[in-house]
Parts: C-alpha cells; sequence; structure tokens
C-alpha cells in the first residue's frame, strides 16, 4: 500500500466503526492503557467506555463516545461508535467529526452485515480507511480471505481508488499487540498508532476564518444543563465570545457559551480557545439542538442538517390504565411521558415521535425493536411506568404501490440445522439469495426478508436451532408489500380476577400451557399469565384457593410442582405479543395484558369484527 504524505499538523480524529462484537472497544482499552491515560493506582476495568449499565450488562456499545490520547507528540481523538444497526444514528453523526475511519473485521468472521453499514457511511463520507483485522487469537483465524472479503466489499460499494488504496494492521485486542504483518507483534500497539499518525489526514479548514462549529451530539448533567459537542470546521472557538445559532427554520439566535472545553485523556479540560479542526464541549447553551450550526456573527451560514436513515419500526406509547397503576412507578401520566419522549429525540436524532390524535398515547418510531427497547429499558430504570403496543413495519406508497422496509438477512448455523432455517424464513416470505459453507461444519445463508418478518424470529430461531445459530441483519432498501405473515400461532391464558396468583391454582392449569407468572405475583383481570397449548384465548382463574374442609383424602397433603415460569425481557415481551396486546413496564415488572382488560368488551368487538 502506498503512503500519504506527512502531514505536520499534530491532530488526528479517527472513528472505530466495526459490526457487533468484533472487539472495538477492547481495542479502545488496550490503547488507552498503552497511551497512559489511567494513573499507576488506577484499576482497568474491561470496555472502559462501556460506562452505561445497559452497555456492560448486554455486552454491547448504545452510545458513542470520545476520548483523546496523546502519542508521539500528536492529539488524537477516537470515537467509539456502536456496531448494531439500530443505533445508525449515533455512527452517522458522529462520522462527521472524523477524518478518517479503523475498520475492525473479525480475522475469523469475516464482514459482516453491519459491517456493510458502517463502512457504506463512511464511503459515502469520503473518509479513508484503516483495515484491522482483530481477533488474530482466535482459533481458526483466516487473514488472508477476511482480506480479499473486505476489498470485495469495499469495490462492491463503490469506494474510490484512494479509498481502496488502504493500509492493513493484523491485530489481537485482547492480548494488545499490533503488526503490519499477520504475526504477532512485542511493540504493543505502536504500529497502530504510526499508521493512524501516517495515513488519518490531518483536520482541514481555515484557522484563520469566522468561527463554524456543526453540533454533532448533545451531553446533560444536572449543574451545567445542556452540552454542545462538535468539531471546528472553521476559525476558533474562544470562551466568552457570542456566537450566532442558525436554526433549521432560518430562525437566528444569539449565544454565548459559558465553559469551552476539549477532550483529554478520558475526560474534558477548560480551556480558553479550541482551534480549528479539534473537537470541542459547550456549555451554556440551553436550546441547542443536534446538527444546529454555530457561526461568528460576522458570516452567518448554515450547514446541510445531519441526515440519517428513515426509522422503519413504530410503536405506540400509551399510559398504564390497569388496577396496578402507581404501586410500582412514580412517573405515570401522559404528561410525564411525553415529556420523556421529546427529551430523548433531542439527542437520539434516529427517534421521531408522532401524534395518535389521543391524548394519552403517543407513536414513537426508531430503528427497530433494539432500538426502542433500549430507550424503555432507560426509562423503567427512571421510574417510569407505561405501555407499548405491538411493534409495527412503517410503510409507503410509490406509484400507487405500497412498499415496505426489507433487511438483508446474515444466519451463520451448523449445517444439521439448515433446513429448519430455510423453512423458517420461507414461512416469513423470505428469499434466500446465498447459502455456502462456512468454517467448523457450518453453513452461512443469505436472505432478503421482510423486516416485519423479523419480529419475533431470533427466539424461534435459536428454539430450532438449540441455541446454536447467529443472526444478523441490516436495512436492505423497499420492496413492495409481500402480504400477510403468520402470527404467533398460540393463543394466551388470560386472568379473570384480580389478586395474587396461587400454586394450587396454577398446578390445576399446568396442563393447558406454560405460564409468565409464579406463585405469588399479582395479577389482574385482562392480563396475560400465560400461553395455551392450543390457537385460541381461553380465561383462567389463577387466584383461586384450595377450599378447606374437614374431609381427608389420599391427597390432600401431596407436593404440588410448578414448572418454573418463562422470563421475557424487553425485546421477548414487544416480539411476544399480538395487535390486542399491550406491554405493561415498570420498574419491577414486564406484564403482558389485553388492550381490552375486561372479558365483555373483547367479546363485544369480536362480534363486531364478525358481523
Amino acid at each position: 500500500m502506498t503512503s500519504n504524505p506527512a502531514s505536520v499538523r499534530p491532530l488526528r480524529n479517527v472513528a472505530i466503526i466495526a459490526h457487533v462484537d468484533h472487539g472495538k472497544t477492547t481495542l479502545v482499552d488496550k490503547m488507552i492503557l498503552q497511551a497512559g491515560l489511567l494513573r499507576s493506582n488506577q484499576a482497568m476495568q474491561e470496555c472502559m467506555l462501556d460506562s452505561n449499565a445497559l452497555e456492560r450488562e448486554r455486552g454491547i456499545t448504545i452510545l458513542a463516545k470520545n476520548i483523546a490520547m496523546r502519542y508521539s507528540g500528536f492529539k488524537i481523538n477516537i470515537f467509539d461508535t456502536p456496531g448494531h444497526a439500530d443505533f445508525g444514528g449515533e455512527v452517522e453523526r458522529t462520522l462527521k467529526m472524523a477524518d478518517g475511519v479503523l475498520l475492525l473485521v473479525d480475522a475469523f468472521d469475516g464482514p459482516m452485515p453491519q459491517t456493510r453499514f458502517v463502512l457504506r457511511k463512511a464511503l459515502e463520507a469520503g473518509l479513508p480507511p484503516i483495515v484491522v483485522i482483530n481477533k488474530m487469537d482466535r482459533s481458526g483465524a483466516r487473514p488472508a480471505a477476511v482480506l480479499d472479503a473486505v476489498f470485495d466489499l469495499m469495490v462492491a460499494l463503490g469506494a474510490t481508488d484512494h479509498q481502496l488504496d488502504f493500509p492493513v494492521i493484523y491485530a489481537a485486542g485482547r492480548d494488545g499487540w499490533a503488526n503490519t504483518l499477520p504475526e504477532p507483534s512485542t511493540n504493543g500497539l505502536t504500529p497502530l498508532f504510526e499508521t493512524i499518525i501516517k495515513f488519518v489526514p490531518e483536520p482541514r479548514g481555515d484557522s484563520e476564518g469566522p468561527t463554524m462549529v456543526q453540533v454533532a451530539a448533545l451531553d446533560w448533567n444536572e449543574f451545567a444543563g445542556r452540552i454542545a459537542i462538535g468539531r471546528v470546521l472553521r476559525g476558533r472557538v474562544e470562551a466568552g465570545k457570542p456566537l450566532v445559532v442558525q436554526r433549521p427554520d432560518g430562525g437566528l439566535t444569539r449565544v454565548q457559551p459559558r465553559k469551552v472545553m476539549v477532550f483529554e485523556g478520558m475526560g474534558r479540560e477548560t480551556v480558553s480557545t479550541v482551534e480549528c479542526g479539534d473537537v470541542c464541549a459547550l456549555e451554556g447553551l440551553d436550546s441547542i439542538q443536534i446538527g444546529d450550526t454555530l457561526c461568528s456573527p460576522d458570516l452567518v451560514e448554515a450547514l446541510p442538517r445531519i441526515s440519517v436513515d428513515e426509522p422503519t419500526i413504530a410503536m405506540v406509547f400509551q399510559i398504564n390504565d390497569g388496577p396496578l397503576v402507581g404501586t410500582e412507578g412514580k412517573l405515570v401520566t401522559s404528561r410525564q411521558i411525553r415529556e420523556r419522549l421529546e427529551r430523548e429525540t433531542l439527542k437520539n436524532v434516529a427517534l421521531r415521535l408522532k401524534d395518535t390524535g389521543r391524548a394519552d398515547a403517543i407513536e414513537v418510531s426508531g430503528r427497530g425493536v433494539l432500538h426502542l427497547g433500549i430507550l424503555i429499558e432507560e426509562m423503567r430504570r427512571e421510574g417510569y411506568e407505561f405501555c407499548v403496543g405491538k411493534p409495527r413495519v412503517l410503510t409507503h406508497e410509490e406509484n400507487g404501490v405500497k412498499m415496505e422496509p426489507f433487511e438483508s438477512v446474515l444466519v451463520e448455523s451448523p449445517e444439521r440445522h439448515a433446513g429448519k432455517v430455510i423453512e423458517l424464513f420461507g414461512q416469513r416470505r423470505a428469499e434466500m439469495e446465498k447459502l455456502e459453507p462456512g468454517p467448523g461444519g457450518t453453513v452461512r445463508l443469505e436472505f432478503r426478508c421482510p423486516a416485519r418478518g423479523l419480529i419475533g424470529l431470533r427466539t424461534r430461531l435459536l428454539n430450532l436451532s438449540q441455541g446454536e445459530a447467529v443472526l444478523s441483519h441490516i436495512f436492505a432498501g423497499w420492496a413492495p408489500w409481500t402480504g400477510a405473515l403468520p402470527t404467533r400461532g398460540q393463543g394466551v391464558m388470560i386472568s379473570v380476577d384480580l389478586g395474587e396468583a396461587v400454586m394450587y391454582a396454577l398446578e390445576k392449569l399446568k396442563d393447558r400451557g406454560y405460564f409468565f407468572v409464579a406463585a405469588g405475583d399479582r395479577v389482574y383481570e385482562g392480563m396475560v399469565v400465560g400461553e395455551h397449548s392450543k390457537l385460541n384465548d381461553i380465561e383462567v382463574n389463577c387466584c383461586r384457593e384450595k377450599k378447606l374442609t374437614n374431609i381427608r383424602t389420599t391427597s390432600a397433603d401431596r407436593k404440588l410442582y410448578l414448572p418454573p415460569p418463562r422470563v421475557l425481557g424487553v425485546e421477548d415481551a414487544l416480539e411476544y405479543i399480538e395487535d390486542d396486546e399491550l406491554v405493561e413496564f415498570t420498574p419491577q415488572s414486564i406484564r403482558l395484558r389485553k388492550q381490552l382488560l375486561r372479558e365483555g368488551d373483547r367479546r363485544k368487538v369480536r362480534r363486531q369484527e364478525a358481523s
């Protein structure tokens, strides 16, 4: 590979992009360690940048983060981005601040669907890539084949000749080494740092011109309020110097940052001036939004807004109108729920809100079930209590034809389960595009599937493959509506009484299916307490107690046995429900229920639909 001419400006801005679980955050951990960002008495924890509790629990990066490190007199701003396509909005706005990207690819898996997504965004932004083939210590690593696959992918995505002339680094993030050859190095990550300095271009811009900053991210704390984060594209930002905000509607607002900061190490450092090309954080801009342009009053001009792909999934958030409302959560009103969702849209650029015509409900659109599921889990932990309806895909019409979103799906499965996987996707109206053998007795199957066909698919795929199949997907485009899809296939058991579930009653019902509740759990009329073994819904009384009599029987004191209940997570519950059901979320519980709690109301609706 050829090299770029040496640059003299000691600043580099680089984003790290990859598929989920290809080792981005682990590699950054070793870069932090070798750059000396930790004190001698400071403990090194795993995945240091995954500071969010949900990120640590799920083992994925959800929010893009940036740090700065020093190497050989150069300051390197590093942006760690999510790998999951549902959080693509984080990737798209973060790339606005970078001059180059590190593309991490697993030495065994090779390019995956989300590798294609993040790489496409980087190439569209004109950023030069540095390919890092990571996890070289993994058994079965095949770096030569992976490198060929990456090159073919770049060609397919329309990379320029300059972008195709990329440098390659071989690394093992967990072991903390990198090398220009596919063999372990004794120099730690030094080859990686030197490659970044050599191949990532220096920031461009007129450092003497009028100030221009585009806000790419927002932070917030209870003391300083809203903090705008963005790259200085022209001129310099000075503390106390007034700026003008160019609004999307063309309006102008005069602002003055209270504090100007740059990123240094793992935190921020207050400075008097931020030079062109560096990334700054500005306090005191209370009404600022992502995509706003901060300009000098001498020259006001707006940059194009940060554009992200449109949402594909929508859900209706509404107040909890069940009998247990307010017993576990503190924030339950429609005003509180709406205000929380509106605050989320300020920093989550891929989220959309839409009125439903009802005062107690609002439609929320996002990139996928996981994207909205993370929002729901955050609200639960903050004390909110609310209900959410079944996810539905967003459609539109083109030339009178109804169009729906399609996804490119990659499944890695043991060869013995391939037939079952193909049959399952066929039921969801998916088309198989490729089948090829993989390493270790596996096969790789590629499908083009309607996005609505993926709702609830992951759980069924894991069940039929005994937990061995791996599924990845990415938005592929819009195509004509393919028709109705099969529903859940089983009915549910619905409680008819308010109280606590009793072991005696549940034991009598265990042959009807399996339960979502355990003995002692609170239930109410209209709550879904289990899955019926047949297609129809049935009403059950799981609060019925054993009558006390003075008659002795041989079975009076027999031990009751009840299988453990099925515990549903946020995404599991959202994918399970049907159109006439809701998921009730509280800080302590996740419950399934019917939209109409009373059986008489549900019967009346069924008669109206039948007529």
